[in-house]
This record gives structure tokens, C-alpha cells and sequence, in this order.
């Protein structure tokens, strides 16, 4: 079995800490058995390689997102990164034919796909693992997981079965999505089970789905056709063509933390970050990702969220409602993890002449670097105020240290390798401060200082 996590979307119900970078299954809120925090997405790498799937396992992703997706699993994780934005049926389409023409795994395999963010026991991946032995007995062009209803919840989508079921498996009538309250109440006397979005076939289904639409099954002959594949989503585009579509049952944990408060109720601690609960303050929670203190007096319910994007306050049954908010405005992500580290935007200005400027603090692992890059329209300054590190600039290499102050023009090409834990403030001055005005000419340090000097026996090395 083939195992595509799908990872997309901004997680907007979880502002400020999620944003159009860091989506809600990155961020670190959670704690592992050592009481050491980490995301979502870490929690479910853990389990799958419990339960050895995780050599099998690929991740198909957006290029804001291939970044911390490294940066928190590991870079030998194969990562399908979508050339634009096209929902679940396109991004699914490149992993198949990625698995198909790159790792050439058969097209009867089993591919089970699966979202990366998903609370649930270990156990919940031994159930992933049936679904390639019930396509198998059953000849089910798919398979889907259900979990059995706690409560009539209009949150979840319903896996409506037939009248006639075996013991080993469900036959799936329909889906209901999303319903009221009263209708989810009928669909449970039912039978019906919530829909977690788990879901197996045999790798020939997509292929023959881009066979007969006059598409490439090849990975990068596909990549190049990717922007004339339809924009839309995996069970429009297949679910519902499908004839015979079979059910396993899971009666374990599973739990959707999509909102403020459906997560708040898996965190072990009321607070993270700097600041105070009071006693009379129940069910209150605190997550701080600034240096400044937040004191909480006499407010029960509720949960308050700081990060550089802004700051949330909400009664836990109302925090879902941030999302009607924030689709009303845009705002620039202001904190983004990386492979190489993190950056945080404190101040953006800009002026009567249209000049533009940009302060942020710029935290680069050890051993790690920035992009060997120039900018087009804009000038940087950098002060460095902690570490040590190896400077590129134009084709000199320096080394640099707490303390010293870098002027990098427009145009002059440069990176940094941080030799202990580096930090930077970076003021950027300029006409268009956008990522696209930068023009990237290498990642990898060993490539980056062979086009400076030629010299494999260089300290910076």
C-alpha cells in the first residue's frame, strides 16, 4: 500500500497563528509522550512510522507549504509540490503519477489518501491498513474510513450506508454533507458514520481517469500540463462516478481540530507564552508566540491567541466564527517557519513615493543557510545580534558576528550560513518589497560557494 497526505488549505479558524504560510497542521501545540511540543503534522508522522508506513508515504503539497513541511518531517520525505493551486482531484492526479512513473509502482496497487492533520489513535492507521484487503475481497472501486457518530454534529460530513450490511465491511449508499442538526439526527438511526476523509483505490483509477481526458500518466510530463487540468475536487471529479464504494468502521478517537475550540480541548496545558491565567478564569486558554506578557483577569471560556499576525479573543463556541471575519480582509502572513529556520515581521511602511520598508527578525538554524539570492528593487540591511556565521556577498565570503551590520544593494547577489544558532534583523528598503522581484540562483551551500570561488578546500565549506 501507497500511502498521499494531502497538505493544503490556511487553517483561517485558527488565526493568528495560522495563516496563508503556516497552516494549522504545522503549528506546535500539541505535546508528544516527553511533553515536548509539536504540530499536528508531527503527531501523524509519528504514528505512521509506528505502524510502518511511513517508508511508503509522499506528500502531496503547495509550494508555501514544501518549506516547514521539511523543516518539521524531514527532507527525505518525497514532496509533491502542486505548480499552482488547483483543489484535491489535480494534486491527487500528480501524486498518482508520480508513484506510477518515478517510484513505478504498479497500477494495481492500493493508494490510500489521507489529510495530515487528523487527531486520532495509533490504532486509527492498523484500520488504514484493512482497507487494501476489503478492495481486495470485495472488487470496491474505493474505500472509505467512518467513525461512529458520538453526536449529530452539522460539522462533519456522513457516510450513508446500505440497508444490507456484512459484518466485515459497509456498503455505501450516498454522503451527506454537512447537515443540520435534526438531519444528522435521522442519518445516525440510520447507521450512518462521519466521513474522515480517508479514502483507498487502486492506482489505475486515476490513470485511466487522465488516460481518457488526454492527459499525461507521466509525473513531469503532467507537471507541465498541470494548469489545463480541471480545477476541481477528488470526490466530485471520481467519488461520484464511482459504482461501488465500501466502508470500514472505526470506533476509536478521531477528532477534527480545526477550530480554536476543539483544539484547545486536546492541549495538555492552558498556557503557552508568556503571561498569566487568573484562578477565576476557567476554561480559559492562553497561547502567546510574542516576548511581551498577557495577563487574563476573570474571563472564563474562552481563548486568547497572540503571534505577529494580530491578537484573537473569543468565547470557545464563537472562535469559529474568525474565519466570516478574516474572508472580508487580506493580510500578509507575518511569521513563517522554514527549512532553514524562521523569520517574524515586526514593522511594514510604506511612503508617499511608493517606497516600501520591511523590518524582520530572521532565526537561522545551525549548520543551515539562506537561498544564494539578489533583489531587483530593493536593498537590505542586516544586523546581526546573535551567532556566528559564513557572508556571501557579490563573490567575497566573511565571516561574521554578533553585533556586525551588512549593507547588501540592490542587484548583489548573497546568502548566509549560520555556523551556531544565528539571528538577524533584516531591514529591507525598496519599491516592491515582494517575494517575486527576488531572483534565486541556489539553495545548496556546497553548489553556492563552488559558483563563488571554485575552491572545494573553502573554511566556509
Amino acid at each position: 500500500m501507497e500511502i498521499i497526505l494531502l497538505s493544503g488549505g490556511s487553517g483561517k479558524r485558527l488565526w493568528p497563528l495560522s495563516n496563508d504560510a503556516r497552516a494549522k497542521q504545522f503549528l506546535r501545540v500539541l505535546e508528544d509522550e516527553n511533553g515536548a511540543r509539536i504540530s499536528m503534522l508531527e503527531r501523524v508522522w509519528n504514528q505512521l512510522r509506528e505502524v510502518n508506513l511511513d517508508d511508503s508515504a509522499i506528500v502531496a503539497t503547495s509550494s508555501m507549504q514544501a518549506e516547514v513541511l521539511e523543516s518539521q518531517i524531514g527532507r527525505e520525505v518525497p514532496l509533491i509540490v502542486e505548480p499552482e493551486k488547483r483543489d484535491t482531484f489535480p494534486a491527487i492526479a500528480l501524486a498518482a503519477t508520480y508513484l506510477y512513473s518515478e517510484k513505478h509502482i504498479s497500477e494495481d496497487e492500493i493508494v490510500a489518501i489521507l489529510p495530515v492533520d487528523p487527531y486520532v489513535d495509533t490504532a486509527f492507521f492498523e484500520k488504514i491498513k484493512e482497507m487494501e484487503t476489503v478492495i481486495e475481497q470485495t472488487g470496491a472501486e474505493l474505500a472509505l474510513i467512518g467513525v461512529t457518530p458520538t453526536f449529530p454534529s452539522s460539522k462533519y460530513g456522513y457516510i450513508v450506508p446500505e440497508d444490507n450490511q456484512t459484518d466485515s465491511h459497509i456498503e455505501v449508499a450516498r454522503f451527506q454533507e454537512k447537515p443540520e442538526e435534526k438531519q444528522a439526527e435521522s442519518l445516525i438511526e440510520q447507521g450512518a458514520l462521519w466521513n474522515t476523509g480517508v479514502f483507498a483505490f487502486k492506482l489505475k483509477t486515476v490513470l485511466d481517469i487522465l488516460r481518457n481526458k488526454n492527459f499525461p500518466i507521466k509525473y513531469h510530463q503532467l507537471l507541465h500540463h498541470y494548469e489545463d487540468l480541471p480545477k476541481i475536487s477528488f470526490d466530485y471529479e471520481v467519488v461520484e462516478r464511482l459504482q461501488r464504494i465500501v466502508a470500514l468502521s472505526y470506533d476509536g478517537y478521531w477528532k477534527d481540530l480545526g477550530t480554536w475550540n476543539t483544539l484547545t480541548e486536546e492541549m495538555n496545558h492552558t498556557q503557552i507564552g508568556v503571561g498569566n491565567i487568573s484562578e477565576d478564569s476557567t476554561n480559559t486558554h492562553l497561547i502567546n508566540e510574542l516576548d511581551i506578557p498577557v495577563n487574563i483577569l476573570g474571563i472564563s471560556n474562552a481563548v486568547v491567541a497572540v503571534s505577529p499576525d494580530g491578537i484573537l479573543i473569543s468565547d470557545k463556541q464563537a472562535s469559529p466564527r474568525i474565519k466570516e471575519l478574516l474572508d472580508k480582509e487580506e493580510q500578509r502572513p507575518m511569521y513563517e517557519e522554514t527549512k532553514w529556520g524562521w523569520y517574524k515581521i515586526f514593522d511594514y511602511t510604506f511612503d508617499k513615493d511608493d517606497i516600501e520598508s520591511l523590518t524582520r527578525r530572521i532565526h537561522i538554524n545551525k549548520g543551515e543557510n539562506l537561498p544564494f539570492e539578489y533583489h531587483r528593487h530593493r536593498k537590505e540591511t542586516w544586523i546581526v545580534v546573535k551567532g556566528s556565521g559564513h557572508l556571501i556577498k557579490g563573490s567575497d565570503i566573511f565571516e561574521v558576528d554578533s553585533g556586525q551590520v551588512i549593507d547588501i544593494p540592490a542587484n548583489t547577489a548573497h546568502s548566509i550560513k549560520a555556523v551556531t544558532e544565528l539571528e538577524i534583523v533584516e531591514i529591507q528598503y525598496g519599491s516592491h518589497l515582494v517575494e517575486s522581484e527576488t531572483e534565486v540562483i541556489s539553495k545548496n551551500w556546497v553548489e553556492i560557494i563552488k559558483k563563488c570561488t571554485n575552491n572545494e578546500q573553502n573554511p566556509a565549506l
